[in-house]
């Protein structure tokens, strides 16, 4: 096996049941049958026996394993009109095209929001037409279209306006559009209750009427659907027989992009949507994600880690704490200066959304550590509320919530009667519709979301009654307080099996992110040679295997936590240790370095 050990031992991987992170480590599969699986994939694929135990283990069988490693978008792009109400919409959109109409767009200030945005208008640009764009505001807007910023495009000449990533349960405001004369075509994934708004057009494959085959797209997936469609109607009515149809291919990388930061599930559509995305930004042909990667330090070729983690935080920066149009601006710009303002800006915006964050995650966690104690047994769902909290980055906040403690956890901003909050799940709870289910009984002002992510107004005397709400609804097996959190590990291996040429092929296993989770493995009887503290909350580190190979390792955020606190202070002691294998190209080298999520004590 070549350093590779057994994942199991009992019940859990290298018989971890609780790390120092309070953690169980648990293994995606283990068997006879996904071994002889593992080696089917290996030797049918020209695969290493690691390799093939990472497909197994996440259900890849040997028919479905070629598709899985080449994802084509030829092979996984459905027909649009499969969508309810993408017919309508399209023709609609066609004929203001034709018209040399301006088009409106209102789209959500997050990053699926902003790619949308780019991708429509980028389309439409294409064609000669002309597009007014209105991001809203986040403090002053709120989240969803308004009555003032549609009568505002209205103004602008746009008698025709298409939502993006928002707009399915904006009823009242919708009403009042289409008494004001103002045709609206709503794009939206997020969870649909069974009335639908007034529109022209509701083009959402999470819609109770759909077929659910394509409700792990995100906004950007669906709108791509819509040019696809909107293409298609204006070939058949003659618009491209004196002028060159553009190639909906090039635009793939904010495709890429939104599908990845909207933490949808990497699989089917989505998957190829990454995958060919990746390519196509590799190229740097968008002018504002090339000076956006200059102003991060993107040096090498993009995944989907660069996408999730170094330009999505960025991109979604100005809609948290600075100017929410700006992400949509620099995405659509086709001029280098322009771009290379706007990215300084949104850089600078991201460092000041650091500051904020820390601060609202440090009181967040002391309510939690506050109100549970050490316990063990923790809620089904966390809930937090905190006066003075910055809306911008409450979400953020609760993913740090969900990695730390393993459970959903919604994350509330008080000010005055209200409280804006942001939600983030786990694996198979659908926290979306169970804020929905809250709103429609009455316990929130607002709220909607889908299966990872929801946002929601509540109101102040109303915060118990919402917390108990969720509490009973999500009281079920899947989230059993009543366990230790658990943490996949894909596979444990020796230090000096942690080579380049694994992470390498590790690549086709790819693209990561939801629904394909980076391959997690377990350092097995590694000692800490060295731990130290970089940059302001990270603590570095150097592990050694018993035949005295060296792997660096790096926690992020980890100072001041039970993870960093065991890392500095281990310093000669022998641990199994879990993260993700990333490649180390600093100064030329061609290493690997691990980022650490978790330890626990050998033997």
């Amino acid at each position: 096996m070549d350093g590779v050990s057994a994942n199991r031992v009992g019940d859990c991987v290298l018989g971890v049941e609780k790390s120092v992170t309070g953690k169980r480590w648990v293994s995606p599969g283990s068997g006879p049958d996904i071994e002889r699986l593992a080696r089917a994939l290996s030797q049918r694929h020209e695969l290493t026996d690691l390799v093939g135990r990472v497909l197994a283990g996440r259900g890849v069988g040997l028919d479905d394993a070629s598709t899985f490693l080449n994802p084509a978008l030829r092979s996984s792009l459905p027909d649009p009109s499969q969508l309810q109400d993408m017919n309508t919409g399209a023709l609609r959109l066609a004929e203001a095209i034709e018209a040399g109409a301006k088009v409106g767009v209102f789209a959500d200030y997050d990053v699926d929001g902003a790619t949308s945005a780019a991708l429509l208008t980028r389309f439409i640009h294409s064609l000669g037409g002309s597009v007014s764009v209105h991001v809203p505001d986040r403090m002053t807007e709120g989240y969803g279209p308004n009555t003032a910023a549609l009568r505002s495009l209205a103004a602008k000449g746009c008698d025709l306006v298409v939502t993006l990533d928002c707009g399915v349960l904006a009823h009242t405001v919708l009403e009042e559009a289409a008494a004001d004369g103002i045709d609206v075509i709503v794009v939206d994934h997020h969870m649909a209750e069974p009335r639908l708004p007034t529109a022209v057009a509701v083009i959402n494959p999470n819609r109770l009427d759909e077929d659910g085959s394509l409700s792990h797209l995100a906004a950007v997936g669906v709108t791509f659907l819509v040019l696809v469609a909107v293409s298609r109607t204006l070939r058949e009515r003659g618009f491209f027989a004196d002028r060159k149809e553009p190639s909906l291919l090039q635009w793939l990388d904010l495709v890429a992009l939104g599908t990845v930061c909207d933490v949808v599930p990497l699989h089917g559509l989505n998957r190829a949507y990454v995958a060919q995305g990746l390519k196509v930004m590799a190229r740097r042909g968008n002018t504002g994600l090339a000076a956006l990667s200059d102003v991060a330090g993107i040096d090498a070729a993009p995944d989907a880690y660069h996408l999730g983690f170094v330009l999505g935080p960025r991109v979604n920066a100005g809609g948290r704490v600075g100017d929410s149009g700006i992400g949509a601006r620099l995405l659509a710009t086709d001029d280098a200066e322009e771009a290379r303002a706007l990215a300084a800006a949104l850089d600078r915006c991201n460092g000041d959304r650091k500051e904020i964050e820390a601060t609202v995650a440090q009181q967040a966690i002391a309510d939690i550590e506050r109100r549970y104690g050490t316990s063990d047994v923790l809620p089904p769902v966390l809930v937090t509320a905190g006066e003075g909290w910055h809306p911008g980055v409450i979400g953020i906040v609760a993913g740090r919530l969900k990695e730390r403690f393993g459970l959903p956890a919604c994350v509330i901003a008080m000010e005055g009667e209200d409280g804006k909050g942001s939600g983030r799940s786990v694996r198979g709870v659908d926290l979306g519709a169970a804020v929905i289910a809250a709103h429609q009984a009455g316990v929130l002002r607002r709220g909607g979301g889908h299966a990872m992510a929801a946002g929601f107004t509540v109101a102040r005397e109303r915060l118990s009654d919402f917390e108990s709400f969720l509490v009973d609804r999500l009281s079920a097996p899947s989230v059993d307080s009543g366990l230790a959190p658990s943490l996949m590990v894909d596979s444990a291996l020796a230090p000096g099996a942690a080579s380049r040429g694994l992470v390498d092929e590790l690549t086709r296993v790819g693209p990561f992110g939801a629904g394909n989770a980076e391959p997690r493995f377990a350092l097995t009887a590694a000692k800490i040679v060295k731990a130290d503290i970089v940059g302001t909350d990270h603590v570095r580190c150097v592990f050694s295997g018993q035949d005295g190979a060296r792997v660096k390792g790096i926690a992020f955020r980890a100072r001041e936590t039970a993870l960093g606190d065991a890392l500095l202070g281990g310093r000669g002691h022998i641990y199994h240790v879990t993260g993700h294998l990333r490649p180390d190209d600093w100064q030329g080298r061609a290493g690997v370095q691990l980022f650490v999520d978790d330890m626990a004590a050998a033997g």
